[in-house]
């Protein structure tokens, strides 16, 4: 389990290097430069702010700075707006982001399995109609476009929810579901699907013979096995569901990550938009790493052992 866990650590440094390598020769591909946008500052001062950020200095040097400023986590001051840094901005919308995001994780995943179970329980049922019925219509329309129609029917139309902005409970109810909704149709069909399969396995069959009660036997032995391929799939959601929160957060005016970093790229912030891109990345290949663990937890035929099993 320890030479599993250290081998998936070294993969995910790897990984954040690449990520941090292509960002920063990325940004540096795109013709001019992030001063020019000011027309009225004159070269002088155009001079000293190049060699403040320095943009004057060769492309090698440029690089070894930025990947010391990612290992010492000091992502500088911003283009824009220099009397704030990235890492103060990444400590003021991280934050918000992070609740949304894990909010709606929450009510994905929760929502999701019940529906899904319940699907499968009352196969060809009424409820098993309507519930993939749901899911096929979560997972075909996009979150900003359901935001849109959110705001228009429950904020405007019906006056039930507060259409923008982040200050209270009420105010998270129609971003959260904007977000939550794909992911929970996704999770549903899984969840059913799979509940099908092992409902019908044989120590399912063995534990109905032995009078253990219905509840019982789904939530201690069938609702287990049946998470297997959600918890596969998590990783992806995890991506959907933060890349997703930036367009959601425009949309609600959340003062969260979104917003900085839709404003960084219009205005080619270099410092923003690598730190933000930079971060972001680690913490998603983070979550990706966990849910490795928790994968090879939860089945206990999945062998972490080198010699037992591949890693």
């Amino acid at each position: 389990m320890g030479k599993y866990i250290f081998k998936r650590f070294l993969m995910m440094l790897v990984t954040i290097f690449i990520i941090a390598t292509l960002t920063f020769f990325l940004m540096h591909a795109v013709p001019g430069s992030p001063l020019e946008s000011d027309r009225n500052t004159n070269e002088t001062v155009q001079a000293n702010l190049e060699r403040f950020y320095k943009l004057d200095q060769p492309l090698h040097i440029q690089y070894l700075s930025y990947m010391q400023s990612i290992v010492t986590f000091d992502f500088g001051p911003s283009i824009k707006d220099p009397n704030r840094t990235v890492n103060e901005l990444l400590a003021r919308g991280f934050p918000i982001s992070f609740e949304l995001g894990i909010i709606t994780i929450l009510v994905a995943v929760v929502s999701g399995i019940i529906l899904g179970t319940m699907a499968a329980l009352r196969h060809n049922k009424m409820i098993d109609y309507a519930a993939m019925a749901f899911a096929v219509v979560g997972i075909s329309i996009p979150n900003f476009v359901l935001a849109t129609v959110l705001i228009q029917q429950l904020a405007v139309n019906w006056n039930l929810f507060p259409p923008a902005t982040w200050t209270s409970p009420m105010h998270m109810v129609l971003p959260v579901l904007a977000l939550a909704t794909g992911p929970m149709a996704i999770i549903a069909r899984l969840t059913r699907s799979s509940m099908l399969e092992v409902l019908t396995q044989d120590y399912i069959k063995m534990a109905r013979a032995k009078g253990i009660k219905p509840m019982r036997i789904v939530l201690r032995h069938a609702l287990r096995n049946a998470l297997m391929p959600v918890v596969t799939i998590m990783g992806t959601l995890l991506a959907g569901i933060l890349t997703g929160t930036f367009v959601i957060e425009k949309i609600f005016a959340i003062p969260g990550m979104g917003k900085y970093f839709v404003d960084s790229i219009n205005n080619r912030d270099y410092p923003v938009i690598m730190g933000t891109t930079v971060f972001y990345s680690a913490f998603l290949i983070f979550m990706l790493f966990l849910v490795d663990i928790v994968y090879g937890i939860l089945d206990p035929r999945i062998k972490l052992h080198k010699k037992e099993g591949d890693v």
